[in-house]
């Protein structure tokens, strides 16, 4: 079991997200069913006895708005779509401070969302063959910019993508 800490998007930005999901399930691409979010932190656990106060350390942030500007994959196994966000200084020092609130809260953090290796972005599609990025691509046809708000923080179990919310 995994957990991670997703920032959820605004409902303006998140449905301009859901529109794109959309567009590659009528040709169908597999698209992720939870709500649009930017993940921040994964590790083996964030045990509940903390949530409270990282709620709370978390609540205290000012968090940038997003620019989800960068159409692309990433390159696992298994390749899928995302809408990667434009790491400026700001973003990349919220992600610092969010680290910092869960230092020494999280068991076995994932080395790729930690400062210096985290990549933000925003799923559009579940895995793909190789192969089926070409049509997806195809599929989403022009994609514009989406600029976004952080609406809520939540803690998701990755094994089955229930979210348990710290900041709504």
């Amino acid at each position: 079991m995994a957990e991670a800490l997703d920032f959820f998007l605004d409902s303006g930005s998140a449905g301009q997200v859901m529109e794109l999901r959309a567009r590659l399930a009528l040709q169908g691409v597999p698209v992720p069913s939870a709500a649009p979010s930017v993940r921040f932190a994964r590790g083996a656990a964030i045990p509940a006895k903390v949530r409270g106060q990282l709620g709370e350390d978390l609540g205290r942030l000012v968090l940038p708005e997003l620019w989800l500007a960068v159409l692309g994959t990433i390159l696992t196994d298994e390749p899928r779509l995302v809408l990667a966000a434009v790491t400026d200084t700001e973003l990349l020092a919220a992600h610092v401070d969010v680290h910092d609130a869960l230092a020494k809260r999280v068991r076995e953090p994932t080395a790729r969302y930690l400062p210096g290796s985290w990549l933000p972005y925003c799923a559009l599609s579940r895995e793909l063959e190789v192969a089926a990025l070409p049509d997806a691509l195809a599929a989403l046809g022009e994609v514009s910019p989406i600029r976004a708000k952080i609406a809520s923080i939540g803690i998701t179990d990755t094994r089955t993508g229930a979210v348990t919310a710290l900041i709504r």
